[in-house]
């Protein structure tokens, strides 16, 4: 598809700091790292910083968040391609991991984040087809292809019974 065919759409979504503890950032340990996620007609995300960077371990931080997009994308593929080729998935649950490193100046980079879905599907079902569709699934996740790391996957497959 050309890049005049290709549809695009459009995410917008508001993040309001709500850290102001009364001094604002009149020093580094001044303010509170949390913030709220909006987009219209959804719940807010509570979110702050990585716990390591004075963040709120009760809160989303931002590599979590990413580490989530990654494979909630995935999955949706999956189980898109599983129910287009007859395969009945019963149960999802997937344990992602991210790692990310920093550098000398106090920034970084993710390194990798590996998925490691647990899908049980039913009985009778192709095995060997379920675990080869999630290859399929990484190579169509848009959010995937929109990372500059290694995504992994280490799926399971197991049939119901």
């Amino acid at each position: 598809m050309s890049a005049s065919n290709r549809k695009a759409h459009h995410y917008r979504v508001a993040v309001r700091w709500t850290g102001n503890t009364g001094a604002g950032t009149a020093s580094y340990g001044a303010y509170s790292r949390n913030h709220e996620i909006r987009a219209p007609g959804k719940p807010a995300i509570p979110g702050s910083s990585n716990p390591a960077f004075r963040g709120d371990p009760a809160r989303w931080n931002p590599e979590e968040l990413l580490a989530a997009s990654l494979s909630a994308c995935h999955k949706l593929w999956y189980l898109h391609l599983c129910a287009q080729a007859g395969i009945v998935v019963e149960s999802y649950q997937d344990e992602a991991e991210g790692v990310m490193t920093e550098n000398a100046e106090g920034g970084g980079a993710f390194a990798s984040v590996t998925l490691r879905p647990d899908v049980r599907i039913r009985q009778g079902d192709d095995a060997a087809l379920a675990a080869a569709l999630h290859e399929r699934a990484h190579h169509l996740c848009f959010i995937a292809n929109s990372v500059n790391f290694p995504v992994r996957c280490e799926p399971r497959i197991s049939q119901a019974g």
